[in-house]
């Protein structure tokens, strides 16, 4: 018997350095990053554009991501900022090179 691996992504998306943040949770990152991209989702990331890729962290188990996502989404804005600023300082679109 095959155990399967599986991965969970808990992401932030913005429209621009310092802009509007978005801190989602997600089975296909490349999926729901498109998604979000091409605005097929009505909701808060379509309403503000935030298609910007800017961070994500990768977990094993779902109920470890819900978690992360729920702490994240509590943080103050400033936190979440240099938390994106840490890995990606330029922030840059970490998707940008996923589609053609």
């Amino acid at each position: 018997m095959y155990k399967t691996v599986h991965a969970y992504y808990v992401y932030i998306l913005t429209n621009k350095r310092n802009g509007t943040l978005y801190i989602g949770m997600t089975n296909d990152l490349e999926r729901r990053v498109f998604e979000h991209k091409k605005k097929l989702v009505d909701g808060f990331t379509k309403r503000y554009g935030l298609g910007i890729l800017v961070y994500f962290e990768t977990y094993q188990y779902v109920k470890d991501a819900i978690v992360r996502e729920k702490r994240l989404k509590k943080w103050k804005r400033q936190w979440k900022i240099e938390l994106i600023e840490k890995e990606n300082p330029g922030w840059q679109d970490l998707a940008a090179d996923w589609y053609d």
